[in-house]
Parts: C-alpha cells; sequence; structure tokens
C-alpha cells in the first residue's frame, strides 16, 4: 500500500506542477472491466467488474502525449471444479475477486483531432487478496502484476471514451505448482480532462 500511496503523491505533484502549462491535462476516469484469469483452474467466461482513478496527459508534440494513470483496478473470475484440488484444505470457492491498484503507463498516437491509439505496459500491486485463499499461511495471487495494454480513445470535447485489450505477462500465481495463471481483459470507461 505504501507503493501506492507514493505513486499517488508523484501524480498529484506532477499535475500541481504543471497546472498552467500548455498540453498538460488530468482529470477522473472510471469505466467496466471484462476480465478472467488465464489458467486451467479457472473459468473460460469474461466477468464484469470495475476501474476507477486518474489520468495524467502531457503532451510530446503536435500527435503524441504521455498518460501515466492510477487505478483503483477489480479483476473477478469464477473457478472449475478442480481448483479446489490444489489445496491441501477442503475449500469451495467458486469465485474471487481481486482488487489491484494500477499503474498504465502509456504512449499515445493522435493521428487525427478525435482519435488517439494507445500503448504501453500496467503494473498492478495486488491490494486485497481472498481471505479465503490460504493455504498454511502462502497466498494464492503474487503481490505484482505486469500486463500490456493497446487500445483507442475518443476524444470528444472534454470527455475521453476510451477502449482496451489487457493481456497479462507475468505469472500470478504464487502456488508451489506448475501452472501459470495470467490476468487478461478488456477495459471501457469514459474521463473527463481538464
Amino acid at each position: 500500500m505504501q507503493k501506492a500511496k507514493l505513486i499517488l503523491v508523484g501524480l498529484l505533484f506532477l499535475s500541481a506542477l504543471g497546472t498552467s502549462a500548455q498540453g498538460l491535462k488530468f482529470g477522473p476516469k472510471v469505466g467496466a472491466n471484462l476480465g478472467k484469469i488465464e489458467g486451467q483452474r479457472f473459468s473460460d467466461q469474461y466477468e464484469l467488474s470495475y476501474h476507477a482513478g486518474f489520468f495524467l496527459e502531457l503532451k510530446l508534440g503536435d500527435k503524441w502525449a504521455f498518460q501515466p494513470e492510477l487505478l483503483w483496478n477489480q479483476v473477478k473470475v469464477d473457478t472449475v471444479s478442480g481448483f479446489n484440488n490444489i489445496y491441501q484444505q477442503n475449500l469451495r470457492i467458486t469465485n474471487l475477486k481481486l482488487n489491484y491498484i494500477s499503474v498504465p503507463v502509456l504512449l499515445n498516437y493522435k493521428p487525427g483531432k478525435v482519435l488517439t491509439l494507445q500503448a504501453g505496459p500496467q503494473f498492478g500491486i495486488l491490494t486485497d487478496r481472498n481471505k479465503n485463499l490460504l493455504q498454511n499461511g502462502v497466498d494464492a495471487f503474487k503481490q505484482g502484476d505486469l500486463s500490456m495494454l493497446a487500445g483507442a480513445q475518443l476524444n470528444i470535447l472534454s470527455f475521453r471514451i476510451y477502449g482496451r485489450y489487457v493481456i497479462g505477462l507475468s505469472d500470478i500465481s504464487d502456488l508451489p505448482n506448475q501452472e501459470k495463471w495470467r490476468n487478461q481483459g478488456l477495459q471501457v470507461g469514459v474521463g473527463l480532462a481538464f
């Protein structure tokens, strides 16, 4: 949680420094996630969850911009029947909810007045693990997650309407078995730029 607080303070500091600067925009954003965890023990269906936070857009020229964000990001997934077999205890877990503080660091390319293409990494810090997922004191999920994002954004007046694809690059399983778990999903949402 300390890392998330430092990131938030850093983003607020950057926005305070540049509020009068030309080419700097910032604001809130909120949206929906359709996500799943890839792995043999999880359902292949996408589950609805949410994200909310702030973005900072720093103009790098006429067509390019740098856009760091700070988001609360939720991932919901359903397990399949074999999931409980990975635990020594007799648990009956069917659905999971993971909360992350996510920091996307995007490079924006604006080919036209309204359209922006976006891509970049996203770093996630797991903040709230499902307390039922304990095996002899060892948590099932790792503290961090690394993903790649790619998508598009429509810039209509001060509104930002966006859609992104999220693909997990890191294994989020913290269990000793050989199975790998990765986040995957879609994000859609709206932001307001000041």
